[in-house]
């Protein structure tokens, strides 16, 4: 009897879980509808020697929140960025709305013939946790996009997943299993980004408490995605890494991952 109970209470458990993260999702999803702004253009023109940027991942990478094209990531990190090296940036999203790690492959497929960004940034990852994709099969796509970008110069930022436990908008016991869950996907991509000469950058230390402390200002409508505000603070956090794999940096901030020298 006991026995049948706990199995029972663990099939009840699961259950719930499915159902609060089917309503997680349509709720979320819909609010802010499944288009980000479009930014891309170059930025600063007059100063020259332009670099390539290249952003890719999900609805966070692709700006959705932002009430202006100005306010997305991309186009936060692409004005910081030329300011800081005083050379023109010319910015290419490709990220999709909704788009898991599996989907980076696709991004890369879709980039104009014979285009060479000098260094991308990505960020990804909620959504393999809300879908509930293994966090080691997360990683094995992201190396994947990693490797292909590398092997062409290129060099690559990776914002790790964002500590989901942070999202008011996620009932309990959903909210903590995410954030467990996106916690270890965070680590695996870590590990895998600076073993594969990228840079990581630990985005729920950075800028995550931000927006714990600060959510009616961080956080778009639906309370999971960020604002104009949170996407200025994401931009700022990714920037020093952002500068170091150009050579305009030589040091970065705790949170701030470089690669993992050969042999050591």
């Amino acid at each position: 009897m006991a026995l049948a109970a706990a199995l029972g209470a663990v099939v009840a458990a699961r259950q719930v879980l499915r159902l609060q993260a089917g309503l997680a999702r349509r709720t979320i999803g819909k609010a802010l509808g499944e288009e980000a702004h479009r930014a891309d253009r170059t930025y600063k023109k007059k100063y020259g020697d332009r670099v390539d940027l290249l952003v890719l991942g999900d609805s966070i990478a692709a700006g959705l929140g932002a009430e202006t094209p100005r306010q997305t990531l991309g186009a936060q990190l692409a004005r910081r960025l030329a300011r800081q090296t005083q050379r023109a940036v010319r910015l290419h999203t490709a990220a999709v709305v909704g788009a898991e790690s599996s989907m980076l492959r696709s991004q890369l497929a879709g980039l104009p013939a014979g285009y060479r960004p000098d260094v991308a940034v990505i960020v990804v990852g909620g959504n393999d946790v809300t879908h509930r994709v293994r966090p080691a099969t997360s990683a094995e796509h992201l190396a994947e996009a990693i490797e292909a970008l590398r092997a062409v110069g290129c060099e690559v930022v990776v914002g790790t997943c964002p500590d989901l436990s942070a999202l008011a908008s996620v009932p309990q016991p959903l909210r903590a299993l995410a954030g467990r869950v996106s916690r270890q996907l965070a680590e695996e991509q870590r590990a895998v980004a600076t073993e594969l000469g990228a840079r990581a950058v630990a985005l729920a230390q950075v800028v995550g408490p931000f927006f714990v402390a600060q959510p009616d200002e961080m956080f778009a409508i639906d309370r999971f995605h960020p604002s104009g505000a949170g996407y200025r603070r994401t931009a700022k956090a990714l920037l020093p890494s952002v500068l170091a794999a150009l050579g305009h940096a030589e040091t970065v901030p705790a949170g701030h991952f470089a690669p993992v020298a050969a042999g050591s």
